[in-house]
């Protein structure tokens, strides 16, 4: 629902509270005179209470008025503004109500001669407390509408800071990506490798209007997260050729889970960074999905150097395009809570597998 039509929505409960409120009181006055008045009076009656209820609604919207014309002055005068303002709103209801109390039994209401007593009989045992009681209804509602307002704000505050967060995270990922790509770019139309740049190009321009077209907060299917992680490969193989060799073990089940945007390819980057990059001969990249009982586990493996052991221990150490390894936790910690582990192990000989696991979720 947009905020327009929270707006509208509020603005319509004071009416609807109104109708509701003061139609309860027609019928509970009604319910008491079924005890008391004989049943030849009782249409009577409940005209008399319907029409009081109408004029009470008027007097009331105009305290509303001034209620909300005092909300801003502090308590003190909110108070005497809600004692004096249903005192005065009493004083014009009840010469009205004592009036048209007497129409069922044929009488009228002598204004010329009538009392003062005649005239406000009852009007604090009844008017003035009918009063007191809906202005502390008026500022119960109010109240919580204010508070719903502020929680409202606060959600979309989270929200936006939230997206934020996620969004600069993600956008760190790219540059030294990007220069690197760019530089081989350059160097193949240099060469004369026309058709290769023109390829790169291509690959480069899918891969860039993938990430920047969903929102950090998206989550896309695994199969469809290693097709854009394809296409960073296919990048590398034109830089690296037959020194970047690929192996894939993808469950099925695996498959449909769903992953944030982005999560492979800083991990596919830091192992060619460091494990393909500076080995002569390069290496072998491995990528294995499983869905487990509850949740999904990723492993990118590499048969490069590995890491030392304060490299391992040290969340930020440079990582990937110049980002800590804080940064890949933050954005799983952002979306998962808790419910994520980021592990890296190195392998027995030579290597290293970076894990990622998240609770399944799938299409």
């Amino acid at each position: 629902m947009s905020s327009d039509s929270f707006a509208i929505i509020r603005r319509s409960q004071f009416w609807i509270f109104q109708l509701l409120g003061w139609s309860v009181w027609v019928v509970m006055l009604a319910l008491r005179d079924l005890f008391f008045v004989p049943p030849e009076y009782m249409f009577s009656r409940v005209l008399i209470w319907t029409l009081s209820a109408l004029y009470g609604a008027v007097l009331t919207t105009g305290l509303r008025y001034l209620y909300r014309l005092a909300w801003d002055r502090g308590f003190v005068v909110r108070f005497l503004v809600t004692w004096f303002g249903s005192l005065a709103a009493a004083a014009a209801w009840q010469p009205f109500r004592n009036a048209i109390a007497l129409l069922p039994f044929g009488e009228f209401f002598d204004f010329r001669n009538a009392s003062a007593r005649d005239l406000f009989d009852g009007m604090f045992s009844s008017s003035f407390t009918t009063l007191l009681v809906w202005s502390a209804l008026y500022f119960i509602i109010k109240y919580y509408q204010l508070f719903q307002v502020e929680k409202e704000k606060s959600l979309r505050s989270e929200a936006l800071a939230h997206e934020a967060q996620l969004l600069m995270l993600r956008y760190q990922l790219n540059p030294h990506f990007l220069f690197n790509t760019l530089n081989a770019i350059s160097t193949l139309v240099l060469s004369r490798a026309t058709e290769q740049a023109n390829e790169m190009l291509t690959k480069l321009s899918k891969f860039l209007r993938y990430s920047l077209d969903h929102s950090p907060l998206d989550r896309v299917s695994l199969a469809h997260e290693l097709e854009t992680s394809q296409l960073y490969l296919d990048i590398e193989k034109v830089r690296f050729g037959e020194r970047l060799k690929l192996e894939f073990e993808i469950d099925q089940k695996a498959e449909k889970a769903l992953v944030p945007t982005m999560l492979l390819q800083p991990i596919i980057e830091n192992s060619i960074k460091h494990g393909i990059s500076k080995a002569e001969q390069g290496g072998t990249i491995r990528i294995q999905a499983h869905k487990l009982e509850d949740g999904l586990e990723i492993k990118v493996t590499d048969d490069g150097p590995g890491l030392t052991a304060s490299q391992i221990n040290d969340t930020e150490f440079s990582f990937s395009s110049g980002v800590g390894v804080s940064n890949i936790r933050n954005r799983l910690s952002e979306i998962y809570g808790e419910k994520h582990q980021l592990e890296f192990v190195n392998e027995a000989t030579h290597g290293l597998t970076v894990k990622v696991c998240i609770p399944y979720d799938r299409e």
